[in-house]
């Protein structure tokens, strides 16, 4: 029987780190797009648009995408100042795992790091990884996690 690999749904402000993220998840060439729509990449990550998040009159559709996932993955860029997730954000995703993933980790400072962790953990991630798309840092820990889902 083969191994089913998992659904994971990738949620976060604009210029998080979504579509790089899974770019270099799925071994793709690191380019900047803006993602318009809803996007299956690889038959497992669903990268959202960032305005889904920006814009509460979208989380209809989050949480539409959500039922066909298995995992929600909260995404805080580590240099961004604020975040988009309010406390307890991922308790609307009804009982899926929720984690937070902190990315572009190669440009922030340890309080940096702390503080998107924070924000993270506040909104209900139960588990935090911190990943850089462009050294790879912190990917085979995500990775080895993903796998083993």
């Amino acid at each position: 029987m083969e191994n089913a690999k998992k659904h994971i749904m990738l949620v976060g402000k604009s210029q998080a780190g979504k579509t790089t993220l899974t770019q270099y998840l799925t071994n793709q060439q690191l380019f900047y797009h803006k993602t318009q729509t809803v996007q299956v990449v690889d038959g497992h990550y669903v990268d959202t648009p960032g305005e889904y998040l920006e814009q509460r009159g979208f989380y209809g559709a989050l949480s539409v995408t959500a039922s066909q996932v298995d995992v929600i993955a909260l995404v805080q860029s580590a240099v961004e100042e604020s975040t988009m997730f309010a406390p307890g954000f991922g308790s609307m995703f009804c009982g899926k795992f929720v984690i937070g993933i902190v990315t572009k980790i190669d440009l922030a400072t340890e309080e940096q790091l702390k503080r998107a962790t924070r924000y993270l953990t506040d909104a209900g991630a139960q588990t935090c990884y911190s990943v850089s798309s462009v050294t790879g840092q912190g990917m085979t820990e995500f990775n080895k996690w993903f796998e083993n889902l």
